[in-house]
């Protein structure tokens, strides 16, 4: 459960730009230099940005669009969410726009681009990742990724596929238009779907917030840990089936309750507490009903 003291703000804030410094980094160094695609809106300003060959109009387009993203934001997902949003990505700006210039890699092809689009697209999704963990986001496509998260219950890295769609074929006419080139094109397009893999996958690997698990507690002092469970999760519920054991024909019960991978810590932490010498084990679950409940991002 997320504290609400003074320390905990701190610090959430701090990570929040934090997330917002390695965001920048990954665009400004690995992402941006390798000349991909990237997702959503940003797509579209890199996209035109590579075409008249000026770094500061993807700074002038991302600003932009951000603006317009994190009005929606405050409007329907939440204002705590829109605020962490509008630091990460002024964090993003200032950090785009006053990082020294550095070269890391060789971005041709026949070089190191290869090593730009895995790495940036590391570090891009470890940035969205810290972000949300910390109820906020790196603005783009992850903003109505929150938003639809929560509505149809999805991992947020979902929507960058569908954003990819839209920018990346934007992008891939826009290179059409410059070179003329239908090879360096389709080659562009390689590397932009490595790039948005690696990006998605590992946000989705890191915040599990929507992602859903069935915790299954074996013990024979059911009242302790279903008393535990309803402290620690006012908003979860649980089924209680007795069971018998095939060897010690000892009489057990078994405690179910559907939660979320980021609160599946705290539970483990109460029913040990409740119950020292129970077993448990918990389950991927899929196709849940939209009525279980997630709290809100922020």
């Amino acid at each position: 459960m997320k504290g609400t003291g003074p320390r905990v703000w701190l610090t959430e804030y701090a990570l929040t730009v934090a997330a917002g410094v390695l965001y920048a980094i990954a665009l400004k160094y690995f992402v941006l230099p390798s000349r991909v695609i990237l997702t959503g809106t940003e797509g579209i300003a890199s996209a035109l940005s590579y075409y008249f060959e000026s770094y500061q109009l993807f700074i002038i387009l991302y600003l932009v669009f951000q603006a317009m993203l994190l009005l929606f934001a405050f409007v329907r997902v939440s204002r705590i969410f829109a605020t962490r949003s509008l630091l990460v990505v002024g964090t993003v700006v200032l950090g785009l726009a006053y990082l020294p210039e550095l070269t890391f890699a060789q971005p041709e092809p026949q070089n190191e681009r290869i090593i730009l689009v895995l790495f940036g697209g590391l570090l891009a999704g470890v940035a969205k990742a810290i972000a949300f963990r910390n109820r906020g986001s790196t603005g783009d496509e992850d903003i109505p990724g929150a938003y639809f998260a929560m509505k149809f219950l999805k991992p947020v890295g979902s929507v960058s596929v569908v954003a990819a769609v839209v920018s990346t074929s934007f992008g891939m006419l826009m290179d059409l238009l410059k070179t003329g080139d239908f090879e360096t094109a389709v080659n562009t397009l390689m590397y932009t779907c490595i790039y948005i893999f690696a990006s998605t996958q590992t946000l989705n690997t890191l915040y599990r917030k929507f992602k859903i698990t069935m915790a299954v507690v074996l013990t024979q002092r059911y009242e302790a840990v279903t008393q535990a469970i309803s402290a620690a999760f006012s908003h979860r519920t649980y089924t209680v089936q007795q069971g018998i054991g095939g060897r010690s024909g000892e009489v057990f019960w078994m405690v179910r309750s559907i939660i979320t991978y980021e609160e599946l810590p705290q539970l483990v932490e109460v029913i040990e507490q409740a119950d020292p010498g129970c077993f448990y084990y918990h389950h991927d679950l899929e196709g849940i009903s939209r009525g279980y409940y997630i709290a809100p991002i922020g």
